[in-house]
C-alpha cells in the first residue's frame, strides 16, 4: 500500500492508468483491465464508453448498466466521464488470499442493443501486509540439564500477500545460548528452529529472552517480531536452607492455645515442587511435639497445649525443612517460659474444730491452715487474713503454717454460727487471691435465765364461765438452745379466800397456758394476783418469774333486789299513807332496790306496771319516787294499788316488781272515818260485824292514846342520841346519817314519810301509821332510831270499804 501511495503521487500516474485500461478484445464482446489493490473509492479502472465505442452521455441514453452476479460490486459506471471506477477499497488477500493471480469478472448490459459485454479485472497485490506470527509471544520451556545442540521448533510467520511481497527469511536476537536453524521444505515454505548451543542453569539464569524477527521481499521491506521466552526448568539439585541455625522466642505462660510464637524459613534456589519446602517437627522425648504445633507450609510454630512454667520453663524444639524430593536441612528452636501470676494462693485445712463452747476464753485454736502459691518470685508470695469484722485472728505457725484463734469470748446468745472467710492475697500484678469458708458453731452453756415477754400481764375472764376453760398464755423465751431452752411453767403455791390458788387456776407446764378449775363469780371473787415461774431445763437451772392479774369481768347474772319496801313476816301487808290534800307531785313512799351487779348491770330504771287507778301516781326513772300525778279527789277510793317494776341495764336486762298498797287519808283518824262512815251492809249478817267495830275503834282509840305517850318517850330518847352523834362527828351536822346511802359507791339523799302509830285489831295485825315526814335511809337498818314502819291494815280491813256493816260488825268483835 505504501509503495502503492508512493506510485499514485509520482508523476507516471497517468501513464499507469493507460496502461492498466488498454483495452483486449479477444472473442465477442470481453473487455480486460489490470488494477492495483487499495485504491480509493472512484478511482480510474478504464475508459468503458470508448471500449464500446460509445461516447459518453450515451452511456445513460443507451441504457448501459454493469449486471451484478449476486456479489458486492466493486465496481461502477460514471456516466459523466463514461469511465470505469472503483466502487469501494478493494482488497486483493480478502479477494483471492494467496492465488498467483486475482481476477474478477462482471458483465454490461447495453439494454438498447441488448448485448452484454463481460468485462474480466485483474487485480494487481502491492505490498500491504507485513509478515506475522499470529502471536506476540512464545514460551519455551527447558529443563536445566537438556543437552546442548538439542532444537526446538519456534511458530511460522504468515503474510497473505504474494510474489515477492510474501515471507522472505527469518533472524534471531544474538545471544550466547541459542541459535537459529531455518528449514525449508519442498512447497518453499520455511519452518524457523531454536538450537541450544550450551548448558542452562536455572540458578544462574532462569529465563532468556529472544526476539525471532520475519521479513518480506518487497520494497521497502516489511517485519514482523516474535518474543520467545525460553523457561529454565528447575532440576532438584539443591536442598533448602534455613535462614538462621537457631531461633530462640520467649513467651509467657498464660498464653492461650493457638498463639502464634514465630516463623521459621528455608530457602530452596530449585523452584517448584523441587522448591517446595515442608517443615516438620524432629523426633523428641516427652509431651513437646504435644505443646507445640509447627506448620508444615507457612513454617509457623504455635502453641497447642498451654504452657506452665511451673512444670517447665525451657524448651528445645528441633525441626526439619524438607523439598519436593526429599533434601532437607535442620535447625532448632529454643522456647523460654516466663513466668506470670496465673496460679491463686491455695489454702488448706490441715486441722479444724467444728464448734466452740461460748465460754471459751480468748485464743482458743479453731483450725490449722496451710498456704501455697505456685507461681515463684513476688508471684508466690501469699498473705492471709479473716475477712470482715469477725472476733477470730490469724497467728503465725511454722512455715507457711497459720492457726485460727478466737480473739475475745464469744456468745452464743448473739451469734449461734460463724461463717468465716479467709482469703489468701498474693503478691503479684495483678494479684490473685483465694477465698476458703469455715463454719464454726458456738456450743451453749446455761447461762440465760427464761425471760418473759413483759413485765407483768393482765388477764380479763367473765363471770360464770365454765370449768377448765383456757383464759390467758403466757410465753417467756431462753436465749439458749436445746434442753437449756427447754421451759416448763409453774403457779407459785399461795392462798385465796382461804383455799390454794391451785383449786381456781392451773397452768400447763409446757405451753403456759392458763385453765380456769372453777366458775367464777363476780360478787364473790373479783380479781386474783398470781405468780408464775418459767424454769429452763439447763444444769443447773434457772427460772424467772412474772406477776398475773386475773380480772372477773362482771355479767348480768343478778336481778335487781328491792330492799324497799319489804313485804312483812306476819301475813299482813304495808301500805302506803297519800294525804287527800297532797299537791300533784307529792311524795308518797320510795322505791329502794340495789343490784349485785357492777357498771351498766347495775345502773336501775323504775317504772310502774300496773295501777288500780291510772294516772294518778308516777314513778321516778331513775329515783324510783312514787308521786302523786295529779291532786287526789274525794271520788278517789281508799286503796290505789301499785305494781312497780325495777330493771337492770344489762345484756339482757333482768327485773323484779314490787307491789305497793297506798292508804289515801289525811290521818289515820280520817282512814277510820271513812271506814266508819262507809254504807252498812245489806247482808243482814254482817248486823253482828257492827258491834264488834265499835268495840274496835274504842279500844283503837284508848290504844292510840297510851301509844302518843309512849312514843313521844321514844322521840326524846332519840333526839338526845342524835345530838350525841353530832357531837362525834360521825355524820355531817344537821343531817342524819341515816339520810345518806351508798349504792356502788354512789351515796343518794333519799326522802321517806313514816308513820308511827299503830292500830291492832284482832289476831290479825293491823298497824295505822300516822302521817309524821321524816328523812330515812332507804336501805333501811334494823337498828336505826329513824326507823319507819309502814301503816299494817289487815287486807280484810281494807277489803271492806264497800261494807260498811261488815266493818261495824268487825269493830264490834274487836
Amino acid at each position: 500500500m505504501t509503495n502503492y501511495l508512493r506510485f499514485r503521487n509520482g508523476g507516471g500516474l497517468a501513464l499507469l492508468y493507460a496502461l492498466l485500461g488498454t483495452l483486449c478484445k479477444t472473442g465477442c464482446g470481453q473487455i480486460r483491465y489490470s488494477v492495483p489493490e487499495e485504491l480509493e473509492k472512484g478511482s480510474f479502472v478504464g475508459n468503458i464508453a470508448k471500449d464500446l465505442g460509445l461516447e459518453p452521455q450515451e452511456l445513460a441514453e443507451r441504457g448501459v448498466r454493469i449486471v451484478s452476479r449476486g456479489r458486492t460490486q466493486l465496481f461502477a459506471l460514471n456516466p459523466r466521464s463514461g469511465s470505469l471506477v472503483t466502487a469501494g477499497r478493494i482488497d486483493r488477500e480478502e479477494l483471492c488470499a494467496q492465488s498467483a493471480r486475482c481476477l474478477v469478472s462482471f458483465n454490461i448490459l447495453v439494454e438498447e442493443k441488448l448485448k452484454i459485454f463481460e468485462v474480466e479485472i485483474e487485480i494487481k497485490d502491492i505490498n500491504d501486509n507485513a509478515p506475522d506470527f499470529l502471536t506476540e509471544e512464545l514460551e519455551i520451556k527447558i529443563g536445566e540439564l537438556t543437552v546442548p545442540g538439542t532444537r526446538f521448533p519456534l511458530k511460522t510467520a504468515f503474510d497473505p500477500d504474494a510474489g515477492m511481497n510474501s515471507l522472505l527469511n527469518y533472524q534471531l536476537s544474538p545471544n550466547e545460548y541459542f541459535s537459529l536453524a531455518v528449514k525449508s521444505v519442498s512447497d518453499g515454505a520455511k519452518y524457523p528452529e531454536l538450537v541450544l548451543q550450551r548448558a542452562l542453569d536455572r540458578e544462574e539464569k532462569k529465563a532468556h529472552q529472544l526476539v525471532l524477527i520475519a521479513s518480506d521481499g518487497g520494497d521497502p521491506v516489511l517485519s514482523s517480531n516474535l518474543c520467545i521466552q525460553v523457561i529454565v526448568l528447575d532440576a532438584n539439585d539443591n536442598p533448602p536452607v534455613f535462614t538462621q541455625p537457631e531461633y530462640r522466642v520467649s513467651v509467657q505462660e498464660n498464653l492461650p492455645v493457638g498463639t502464634w510464637l514465630l516463623t521459621v524459613n528455608a530457602t530452596d534456589p530449585d523452584e517448584g515442587f523441587n522448591a517446595q519446602v515442608s517443615y516438620v517437627l524432629d523426633k523428641m522425648p516427652g509431651k513437646i511435639a504435644q505443646i507445640f504445633y509447627l506448620n508444615s507450609v507457612t513454617g509457623d510454630l504455635s502453641i497447642s497445649q498451654s504452657l506452665d512454667y511451673e512444670d517447665a520453663t525451657f524448651y528445645e524444639i528441633k525441626i526439619e525443612a524438607q523439598d519436593g524430593l526429599g533434601l532437607l536441612s535442620r535447625a532448632k528452636i529454643l522456647v523460654t517460659v516466663l513466668d506470670v501470676n496465673d496460679n491463686a494462693p491455695e489454702i488448706t485445712i490441715t486441722s479444724l474444730t467444728g464448734s466452740v463452747p461460748e465460754e471459751a476464753t480468748a485464743g482458743r485454736e479453731i483450725a490449722l491452715i496451710n498456704v501455697h502459691d505456685r507461681d515463684s518470685g513476688q508471684n508466690g508470695q501469699v498473705t492471709v487474713f479473716v475477712l470482715g469484722n469477725m472476733p477470730f485472728n490469724l497467728e503465725k505457725s511454722i512455715n507457711r503454717y497459720y492457726r485460727l484463734v478466737t480473739a475475745r469470748c464469744l456468745d452464743r446468745e448473739q451469734v449461734s454460727e460463724y461463717n468465716i472467710t479467709l482469703r489468701a492475697t498474693d503478691g503479684g500484678s495483678p494479684p490473685l487471691s483465694t477465698d476458703t469458708h469455715i463454719t464454726l458453731h458456738v456450743a451453749d452453756i446455761n447461762d440465760n435465765p427464761p425471760a418473759f415477754t413483759h413485765a407483768s400481764y393482765s388477764a380479763y375472764i367473765p363471770e360464770n364461765n365454765p370449768r377448765g376453760a383456757s383464759i390467758f398464755s403466757v410465753t417467756a423465751q431462753d436465749p439458749d438452745s436445746i434442753q437449756n431452752a427447754h421451759i416448763t411453767y409453774a403457779l407459785t403455791e399461795d392462798a385465796f379466800q382461804g383455799a390454794p390458788l391451785s383449786t381456781y387456776i392451773s397452768i400447763n407446764s409446757d405451753t403456759g397456758v392458763l385453765y380456769a378449775l372453777c366458775s367464777f363469780d363476780y360478787e364473790q371473787v373479783r380479781n386474783l394476783e398470781l405468780l408464775v415461774t418459767a424454769s429452763d431445763s439447763g444444769n443447773p437451772p434457772l427460772s424467772s418469774n412474772v406477776s398475773l392479774s386475773i380480772f372477773v369481768l362482771d355479767q348480768n347474772d343478778n336481778a335487781p333486789e328491792i330492799l324497799y319496801p319489804t313485804l312483812p313476816t306476819d301475813g299482813s301487808m304495808g301500805v302506803e299513807l297519800a294525804p287527800r290534800s297532797a299537791e300533784p307531785g307529792h311524795v308518797v313512799t320510795k322505791v329502794v332496790a340495789v343490784d349485785r351487779d357492777s357498771g351498766q348491770n347495775a345502773w336501775l330504771s323504775y317504772r310502774l306496771l300496773k295501777a288500780s287507778e291510772p294516772g294518778l301516781f308516777a314513778v321516778g326513772l331513775h329515783t324510783g319516787e312514787v308521786r302523786t300525778a295529779r291532786a287526789l279527789l274525794d271520788r278517789d277510793a281508799l286503796k290505789q294499788s301499785l305494781v312497780v317494776a325495777v330493771q337492770d341495764h344489762g345484756q339482757p336486762p333482768l327485773s323484779a316488781t314490787v307491789t305497793l298498797t297506798v292508804a289515801v287519808a289525811d290521818s289515820i283518824p280520817d282512814v277510820l272515818a271513812e271506814l266508819g262512815s262507809l254504807k252498812p251492809s245489806a247482808d243482814p249478817d254482817d248486823s253482828g260485824l257492827t258491834l264488834y267495830l265499835v268495840v274496835a275503834v274504842a279500844a283503837v282509840s284508848c290504844v292510840f292514846l297510851a301509844f302518843v305517850v309512849v312514843l313521844l318517850a321514844l322521840r326524846l330518847r332519840c333526839w338526845h342520841r342524835s345530838h350525841v352523834l353530832q357531837a362525834s362527828g360521825s355524820v355531817p351536822v344537821g343531817v342524819p346519817a341515816s339520810h345518806f346511802v351508798g349504792v356502788d359507791g354512789v351515796r343518794a339523799f333519799l326522802q321517806t314519810y313514816s308513820h308511827e302509830v299503830s292500830l291492832t285489831a284482832d289476831s290479825r295485825k293491823s298497824h295505822v301509821i300516822f302521817p309524821q315526814p321524816s328523812y330515812a335511809d332507804t336501805l333501811v337498818s334494823q337498828e336505826s332510831c329513824e326507823k319507819s314502819e309502814p301503816l299494817l291494815i289487815s287486807q280484810d280491813l281494807l277489803e271492806m270499804k264497800g261494807d260498811p256493816k261488815q266493818l261495824q260488825n268487825r269493830a264490834v268483835l274487836s
